[in-house]
């Protein structure tokens, strides 16, 4: 039974209005920032309100970036972020999905040991292995590449987890079904599991897309040439101004400019998003 009490909804919508508020605010006031010129933002007094300079700051990094940062244009940088982002979900779904597939559905010596051994890679993030995989990467001529980008990031224990879980509530008379019809394993894979799993890889791309997109510490390693810097890296290069003031309305222009395909991927795939979360049974 619900009770309906204004008073309790009133401070419910409080609540939720003032959360907004909070989460909001930082967004606003570097929205705010961008449309300033630089020394409206350093003069000590930060402004609540748009400037007058929003189309021209914005155009300025879409079209030459800040070239005293050594940083390209922000439409490469975007570019390189978006294929970075790419790769690495599509790459990340592909190895999960089929290695999930061979540790349920195929019966082999040490099955629950190679998965065992899958899962445990988790407590192995690049952060902790980043000198031996840069030396690896250097070693193989990676380096300043897409390969040398995404490659290292591929591999997921969570997202094997996750379709292993996933293919195990699938019933086995499916299964016996597809056997008794003359379906082969990758018939069975392309044409049952995959369709099945539709709204999970739709969940699981949103989640990885978001990952690649934000990655910073791989990036800012292994790339020297402007040519692959991706967006976050270059943020923080442009805020590392050496001969001079970081000039943060460019800044803050760029880092709006970098939240855009995130958020465009979340409110595009959004129904998909949330079906596969709450999704459990097949």
């Amino acid at each position: 039974m619900i009770e309906n009490r204004p008073g309790l909804n009133l401070l419910a919508h409080l609540t939720l209005m003032l959360g907004v508020v909070i989460v909001a605010l930082p967004v606003w006031v570097a929205f705010v920032a961008s449309t300033h010129t630089a020394t409206d933002f350093m003069s000590g007094t930060i402004p609540m309100w748009p400037g007058p300079h929003l189309l021209e700051n914005y155009a300025r990094m879409l079209d030459s970036g800040v070239s005293t940062s050594g940083t390209p244009p922000v439409g490469t940088m975007m570019l390189n972020s978006l294929i970075m982002a790419l790769l690495i979900a599509c790459g990340k779904i592909a190895i999960s999905i089929t290695s999930a597939f061979a540790i349920v559905y195929f019966r082999f010596p040490l099955r629950q040991l190679a998965f065992w051994c899958i899962f445990i890679t988790l407590m192995l993030p690049v952060e902790v292995r980043i000198v031996p995989t840069f030396q690896v990467v250097a070693d193989l001529g990676m380096l300043n590449s897409y390969a040398g980008l995404s490659v290292p990031l591929i591999a997921s224990a969570t997202a094997t987890f996750l379709f292993r879980q996933v293919f195990l509530t699938i019933p086995d008379e499916l299964t016996e079904a597809a056997r008794i019809d003359g379906a082969g394993p990758m018939k069975f894979f392309r044409d049952i599991l995959i369709p099945l799993s539709r709204t999970n890889i739709a969940a699981l791309f949103v989640i990885l897309f978001i990952y690649g997109w934000n990655q910073y510490l791989w990036p800012l390693l292994i790339t020297t040439s402007s040519d692959y810097y991706t967006i976050v890296a270059g943020i923080k290069r442009m805020a590392d101004a050496v001969d001079g003031l970081p000039q943060w309305h460019l800044v803050m222009a760029t880092a709006m400019l970098a939240m855009l395909p995130p958020v465009a991927v979340v409110i595009g795939m959004q129904r998909l998003f949330v079906k596969g979360l709450v999704e459990t049974e097949k």
